[in-house]
């Protein structure tokens, strides 16, 4: 059976229990540029990789503000992210109106989880085809968390989506034990070194493709973009780049969007026609 059966709509489950809507969703986060989150015991910290869709065109944000206290970076449709960053700055005002505190962040990434999980049941709608990274500070200290199209979501140590994340992930993994009792400025610059693994050989982090997002226990959520950004990339000038052995990167030999921008994303909804379907044998969860 040609899997675009089964995929109209994301009611439609095929006959090996997958639903193609959601998987076609998760790779629209897989191939939008990358983004790192990771936190110490007083800050977390969001660093992404800006993509511009041509050489006249701006770079397009990555990390937008929610509240003081929180914030998010994204890959995946920037179109989805603007609706769900809209919904999130109106869970914080309502609750800094009604109960005159921030809306602490485990209870923020519940409600997006909640949110998202509709549009994997309802026919006629479509996954959100977003993936978030949300950094905030709240009296339980310093939060990642990851949410995904599949409505889930993860409380994280540190972790990185997007394009060739999986070298980001692999660089968090070797430092992980030291980002807790990392300063800042360390913590930012860790970021970046595995921002800059996710990246082709001849490319590299300057002042116009990369954000960077802090928040701590006395500082408020704060971006720092372009000449801002100059500080913290020099600090990893002097530290050369992980040698990457062996085979590329799972996500590194996909086709030319995952180096080339098409907006954030790469057409979500738009099925394979030929009949392709060990090419998505993924688990739906796992990114």
């Amino acid at each position: 059976m040609f899997r675009n059966q089964y995929d109209n709509d994301v009611t439609v489950w095929s006959p090996q229990g997958r639903i193609h809507q959601i998987e076609y969703a998760m790779e629209a986060v897989k191939q939008g540029s990358a983004t790192v989150g990771l936190k110490s015991k007083t800050h977390a910290v969001l660093v992404a990789l800006k993509r511009a869709s041509s050489e006249l065109s701006a770079h397009q944000k990555k990390i937008i503000p929610i509240d003081d206290h929180v914030g998010i970076s994204i890959a995946g449709l920037t179109s989805d992210a603007r609706l769900l960053s809209k919904f999130m700055r109106t869970e914080c005002l309502n609750s800094r109106y009604a109960y005159d505190t921030a809306l602490p962040v485990t209870r923020l990434v519940a409600s997006i989880g909640s949110k998202s999980q509709i549009n994997t049941q309802r026919y006629g709608r479509r996954p959100f085809g977003i993936g978030l990274l949300v950094a905030g500070f709240d009296e339980m200290g310093p939060h990642i968390y990851q949410t995904c199209p599949s409505s889930n979501f993860f409380d994280c140590k540190c972790m990185a989506i997007g394009a060739r994340s999986q070298s980001a992930r692999t660089y968090l993994e070797k430092h992980m034990n030291e980002f807790s009792e990392s300063t800042m400025e360390e913590l930012v610059k860790h970021g970046l070194r595995a921002l800059r693994d996710t990246l082709p050989n001849e490319t590299e982090l300057t002042t116009k493709n990369c954000s960077v997002g802090i928040v701590g226990k006395d500082d408020k959520f704060t971006v720092f973009e372009d000449e801002d950004v100059a500080k913290f990339l020099a600090g990893i000038e002097s530290v050369p780049r992980s040698r990457r052995g062996g085979p590329p990167p799972a996500e590194g030999g996909a086709p030319a969007p995952m180096d080339t921008e098409a907006a954030d994303a790469a057409p979500a909804a738009a099925p394979d026609p030929a009949p392709a379907e060990p090419q998505v044998e993924q688990p739906m969860d796992q990114q």
